[in-house]
């Protein structure tokens, strides 16, 4: 049922004509029509733990008329266990991975599955990742949070994840994009340089050899001096005009005004002129890399800068 669908449901739902059950792999508070949703319970089941999955890996090694046991192989304990720990806790995976390595066993005319057999035979690991999914959202945000927190190798990690499970590799970029000026800002103003030309990169290359551009973006914005100081600036001055700051330009900047003065005309190329009605103060430059020189020259310049916050 499409949003549009949903709505027939809605009266015979509130009459108590209708129970609604349903499950999904999508997030209901997006998929689901509000007014519906609020006459419903949603539960949220989480994925198996792997000694979940490895009790019911045993009960079916085990059963005789429904299961493996029926073989009568000796299944391993690190088969069981291997299985529970790639499985990303679906259920339905796990069993069918199991069935399909004991036939393909008892095809070959073995009597006892090793950890061996099952590396040799099993499938890539099953990760959930889908593009709509909250799943989606929570590996973007560890991310971003490990290239934040200059961990290169968590950074790495996820983008990994993100490769493996079929993610956009523009998006990947864009994301760098944003962060490289968001949280590396002008401690290292090379970082958005470097991620724009990675995002160009990655267009033109694609797949396989993108994911080798995207890994040095992600390590040398992990490893990059950090400054968020540009990001709360625009906010800070964003704010003040939703306050209702909105202040005349000055004359001497206007167009036509008169009294600029041209700063280029000073041996400094710089002069003391004002340049809002009222001054308020929005960039307050951080101690990282490149910053601190940017830090040093506005001491320099506007003696008193730091005094009128």
């Amino acid at each position: 049922f499409n949003k549009q669908q949903q709505n027939a449901l809605l009266p015979a739902v509130e009459r108590g004509d209708l129970i609604l059950v349903g499950t999904t792999t999508e997030n209901p508070y997006f998929e689901i029509n509000k007014t519906l949703l609020s006459r419903a319970l949603v539960f949220e089941l989480k994925p198996l733990m792997p000694e979940d999955l490895e009790r019911l890996l045993k009960r079916a090694a085990q059963d005789k008329k429904r299961g493996m046991g029926m073989f009568d192989l000796k299944v391993e304990d690190e088969v069981i266990s291997f299985i529970a720990q790639t499985s990303g806790g679906d259920a339905r995976q796990a069993l069918l991975r199991f069935e399909s390595i004991v036939l393909a066993i008892v095809a070959s005319g073995k009597i006892t599955v090793t950890l061996q057999d099952i590396v040799e035979l099993s499938p890539k690991s099953i990760q959930r990742y889908d593009k709509s999914s909250d799943q989606h959202y929570d590996i973007v945000s560890a991310f971003i949070k490990s290239m934040r927190g200059s961990d290169p190798d968590a950074a790495v990690y996820w983008l990994a994840r993100m490769l493996a499970g079929g993610e956009d590799v523009r998006f990947i970029a864009r994301r760098m994009l944003i962060f490289a000026s968001e949280d590396v800002g002008l401690a290292d103003p090379f970082a958005l340089v470097l991620a724009n030309a990675t995002a160009s990169a990655v267009d033109h290359v694609g797949l396989p050899e993108a994911r080798i551009i995207l890994s040095q973006c992600a390590i040398y914005l992990a490893c990059a001096e950090k400054s968020n100081s540009a990001y709360k600036a625009i906010d800070l001055a964003l704010n003040e005009i939703e306050k209702g700051d909105l202040q005349e330009v000055p004359l001497h900047l206007k167009s036509h005004g008169e009294g600029y003065i041209y700063p280029h005309d000073d041996p400094r190329h710089w002069v003391f002129q004002k340049y809002m009605t009222t001054f308020k103060r929005f960039y307050f430059p951080g101690d990282q890399g490149r910053e601190r020189v940017i830090s040093k020259k506005l001491q320099q310049l506007w003696k008193g800068y730091s005094q009128k916050k």
